[in-house]
């Protein structure tokens, strides 16, 4: 998934240094060196819509047509009989697990934590010599 983005990051960036060249660059600039725009056209007027509120206010609408009611069937009745439960069987009772306990623990004393932080030692500020890459001053 990585390289795929990778590849496509790539191919991105030569499509840009392709499509940017010389020539391109060269011709916008003539075409900002050029002369002033043409005039602006002057825009068309659209005319006004027409109103529909006097076609409405001039015819009224048709009445709503009434529909007979249809005539439902009626429901039988249904005998409401009792239908007896069969008798379910009793679950064997679970027998009981025997107690179990625990050995002891060892005697093994826990490691101690320490509750002081230890202080940082100093940085030195001067740097030694060495006797090696100075040689004492000749007299």
């Amino acid at each position: 998934m990585a390289a795929f983005k990778h590849c496509f990051l790539l191919s991105v960036v030569l499509a840009a240094l392709s499509l940017s060249s010389i020539d391109k660059s060269l011709a916008a600039r003539h075409l900002l060196d050029t002369v002033a725009p043409p005039p602006a056209l002057a825009l068309p007027t659209i005319p006004s819509l027409p109103t529909l509120k006097a076609y409405y206010a001039s015819t009224p609408l048709p009445s709503f047509p009434t529909l007979p009611k249809p005539a439902l069937p009626t429901t039988p009745l249904i005998p409401r009989t009792q239908i007896p439960l069969p008798n379910i069987p009793t679950l064997p009772s679970v027998p009981t697990a025997p107690k179990v306990t625990l050995p002891p623990l060892p005697a093994t004393p826990l490691p101690t934590i320490p509750t002081t932080i230890p202080s940082i030692p100093s940085i030195p500020t001067t740097i030694p010599a060495v006797p090696s890459l100075f040689p004492p001053p000749s007299n």
